[in-house]
């Protein structure tokens, strides 16, 4: 039958202690307690609180249900086998939860059964006694043994009755019972030469147990002195783990008889226990008792070791004297430090004091060799905290900062107060988990990007970057664009921004001449929770490139060629003309250089490289024919890498008269050709405004009649590409709406239906420019789009308009993936191919 003794105490607020009891000898399964109940826990909770046993306190004896907190019985326990001869007999577990920490000391005490008899070490013992032995004198008796403690344990010594000898039953210091034979009435050998008699040893258990031996007494002639001890009890102080040989006591014992009847000789009396005899050793002659095994104060504190002295005479009668060792402890156990449970991390946020392991030190060692100091070693925010007796908690004593210190190695130093003292180490490790503290930070707070103007939209154009001290997602930074308007429109139609690596791109083609630089925000997110994020500034510089070419504004032509009247008499150094240049451009780009191409061939005239004043070398011959005027190809050229370069034709007409006569005649035709010029704009105008009006009638007939067939048609790259050679070879046939740089962006395609081909064409004034090229652009309108406005050009070479596949009429690929850049004309979207004539050294 089990019986329950339940003790539920809290200590520190951490510990409790519960105390069971349960016989020896129990079958598997049979119920101990339940620790969960009878601490009052949520069994509901057990599990996620992670119930569990001290790995060094598990027996295998028992066995803990760790989902309803029952104990029972895992295999037989046999008391006699774990605790011996030990009044007590005690199982420890120790368990624990988690989230909060709690820590309970469970005893288990296992009672003893009256399961062992009494026994003898022989079953037959022999006594001599010599028959001159005076009445009253005490013979021992070899002590029978019982493996039961308590009320179990031998209790009385019995003998068959008779008129000889009496059985008197003697209790030693450490509670063991021995019998000893008193002789009563006179022996006479010669009548009874042997005595023979049953002695029963008894326990006290219920039932009760018995054993026997038979006891066999031998009468013996008569030796009438026996030796003498100096003393009945000795007493001796030995430290433990004293080496064999080492001297116990010097025994002597005397005998007034001579010979052989007075001779000596040592032996340990019968009763003497089997550990003893191991331990201890006694010369038979000289009486020199010695260490013979090891000494050792965690078995035994306390020694009684029982001798006898006998003379060599015939019936010799033995003395006896009793040694009690004490044997003293020395500070030969060093303290054993075992851990519990230990986190696998602990948070960098977490508050001081949160525990981080719990650990029980011990030390076999007594009173002060058993007294134990810790701590930890090192400079480490963490600290110990005594939680119950021998039990420690590691909590944390500061702020951690793992970008600081990832990871901690806590030694618990553990020292005995023993002399000298005796120390043991044990360390664990201690992650420290990342807590989202760290904002992402830029290489810099402001990165200046310099960017050459005409770029190809959508080309990475630089990189920001940004790091963050956290660790995994805390540490994963992602890359946004803030958003504000820059020249009334949004950012995003400006550049791009890679949110994983932080590319930039430019998503259209920038033009210095009217947009010489922008700023903007980059913000950095990380991937914590929640975010935290910081920004850096991006300054985009435009670089000007040479891309525009001179214009002459002056003197003024028609269809790009001016007529100038130079009198006959002019006299050399005559400056009869000046012409007048502009670059768009800016710097060396702008820096302009005049000369004279063409038809200067009798170097009649020079010109200013710097001003451009056309004058007279030398006076003009009489013979000139008037009718044969001087054509003068004049070039401006900047001074660009590579340079670029604009011609203008100038006739020169050698008139008779004199000069003011030529300024007069110059005005009035200057008169005459405004007045024709606004005469032809005027008829120009109308014959616009009835044409478009006509055309817009055609194609609203035309989108009424197919509208319900525009959901078939898509842009194609290879339509796209006929679109292309089919425009590229009427290029020359008409005059549309010029386009400008800074109208031309890159956005995000989307499918749009219908295609249309736009030839535009550089409109022109007095000059020309060199080294013309046709261009080839992409564009689609959409079926709602009333506006011709493009906004994204494309150079198209004929060589390339076979490589339609990969990337048909020379389209820009970007890093969209299954995107195609877009055109966005004042709002409209727009994707397909259309030619425009013009020059690489002019600005569209």
């Amino acid at each position: 039958m089990i019986v329950l003794f339940l003790v539920l105490c809290m200590v520190d607020a951490l510990l409790s202690q519960l105390a069971y009891k349960v016989q020896e000898e129990r079958d598997h399964g049979t119920f101990v307690g339940n620790i969960a109940e009878d601490l009052g826990l949520d069994i509901t909770k057990l599990s996620s609180r992670r119930f569990q046993s001290a790995p060094n306190s598990r027996s295998p004896y028992l066995e803990l249900n760790l989902e309803n907190g029952v104990l029972y019985v895992r295999e037989k326990i046999d008391r006699e086998l774990i605790c011996k001869q030990s009044p007590s007999c005690l199982l420890h577990l120790e368990v624990f939860l988690e989230n909060p920490l709690e820590f309970f000391r469970v005893e288990i005490e296992v009672l003893d059964i009256n399961d062992n008899a009494p026994t003898f070490p022989e079953s037959e013992m022999q006594v001599e006694i010599s028959e001159s032995a005076t009445l009253g004198t005490r013979f021992p008796l070899e002590s029978a043994s019982d493996l039961d403690v308590g009320n179990n344990s031998l209790r009385s010594y019995e003998m068959t009755t008779n008129s000889f000898f009496t059985l008197d039953v003697q209790t030693q210091g450490d509670g063991n019972k021995f019998a000893e034979l008193v002789l009563k009435k006179p022996l006479d050998r010669e009548q009874q030469a042997l005595h023979r008699y049953v002695l029963t040893a008894s326990d006290g258990g219920i039932p009760q147990r018995t054993g026997t031996a038979l006891l066999t007494i031998k009468v013996l002639d008569s030796n009438d002195n026996v030796p003498v001890f100096e003393q009945p009890v000795y007493t001796v102080s030995m430290p433990e783990n004293s080496p064999p040989g080492t001297l116990v006591i010097q025994l002597n014992a005397t005998d007034q008889d001579e010979g052989q009847n007075g001779e000596v000789v040592y032996s340990f009396s019968s009763h003497n226990s089997p550990r003893v005899r191991e331990i201890f050793s006694i010369d038979p002659r000289s009486g020199r008792m010695e260490v013979a095994g090891e000494l050792d104060y965690e078995e035994s504190n306390m020694y009684q070791v029982y001798v006898q002295a006998k003379d060599l005479g015939p019936n010799a009668v033995p003395a006896h004297c009793k040694v009690m060792v004490k044997v003293l402890d020395l500070n030969d156990n060093a303290p054993d430090i075992s851990f519990s449970t230990v986190k696998e991390s602990v948070s960098e946020g977490a508050p001081p004091g949160t525990v981080v392991a719990l650990f029980s030190v011990t030390d076999k060692d007594s009173e002060e060799n058993g007294q134990i100091h810790c701590e930890i070693l090192g400079e480490v925010p963490f600290r110990l905290k005594l939680s119950y007796k021998n039990y420690y908690t590691i909590v944390t004593d500061g702020v951690l900062d793992r970008e600081l210190v990832p990871s901690y190695t806590v030694t618990v130093l553990a020292r005995d107060r023993g002399s000298p003292p005796l120390s043991s180490t044990k360390s664990i490790q201690v992650q420290v988990a990342d807590v989202n503290d760290n904002a992402p930070r830029f290489s810099q707070a402001v990165y200046n990007v310099y960017v050459t103007e005409n770029n190809v939209p959508g080309a990475y154009i630089s990189a920001v970057s940004a790091t963050d001290k956290d660790d995994e997602e805390n540490s994963q930074v992602s890359y946004h664009i803030l958003e504000c308007d820059i020249q009334g429109m949004s950012v995003f139609t400006y550049v791009s921004i890679n949110s994983e690596n932080g590319y930039l791109y430019a998503l259209r083609t920038f033009d210095y001449e009217q947009l010489k630089d922008f700023s903007f925000m980059v913000e950095a997110r990380d991937g914590g929770s929640p975010p935290l994020a910081s920004n850096a500034t991006v300054n985009i510089v435009i670089v000007d490139q040479n891309d525009n070419a001179p214009s002459i504004i002056a003197p003024h032509g028609r269809n790009g060629t001016a007529k100038e009247l130079l009198p006959r008499t002019a006299e050399p150094g005559y400056l009869f003309l000046r012409v007048v240049a502009v670059d768009l451009d800016e710097g060396e780009n702008a820096r302009l250089t005049y000369s004279i191409l063409r038809g200067n061939d009798m170097s009649l005239f020079r010109m200013d490289w710097r001003t451009g004043e056309l004058r007279t070398a030398r006076k003009i011959t009489s013979k000139r024919d008037p009718h044969r005027p001087f054509e003068l190809v004049v070039e401006v050229r900047d001074h660009g890498q590579p340079p670029l370069s604009s011609t203008g034709l100038i006739q020169v007409e050698i008139v008779d008269g004199t000069v003011e006569k030529l300024n007069e005649n110059r005005r009035s035709s200057r008169s005459n050709d405004t007045a024709l010029d606004l005469t032809l704009i005027l008829i120009i105008a109308l014959g616009s405004v009835s044409f478009i009006f006509l055309l817009a009638m055609i194609v609203l007939a035309i989108r009424c009649q197919k509208e319900k067939k525009l959901n078939i048609y898509s842009c194609l790259a290879s339509d796209c590409c006929v679109c292309c050679c089919s425009c590229c070879s009427r290029q020359a046939r008409a005059r549309k709406k010029k386009l400008s740089k800074s109208d031309i962006m890159l956005v995000q395609s989307s499918n749009v239906p219908s295609a249309t081909q736009v030839p535009v064409e550089e409109s022109g004034s007095f000059g020309s420019h060199h080294h013309n090229q046709n261009y080839c652009y992409q564009v689609c309108l959409t079926p709602e789009s009333a506006k011709t406005d493009l906004m994204f050009l494309k150079p198209c070479s004929p060589s390339r308009s076979t490589d339609t596949e990969h990337n048909p009429c020379g389209a820009i690929v970007t890093g969209y993936a299954d995107q195609q850049p877009d055109i966005i004309s004042n709002g409209s979207i727009l994707s397909s191919e259309f030619c425009i004539p013009g020059s690489r050294h002019s600005k569209l």
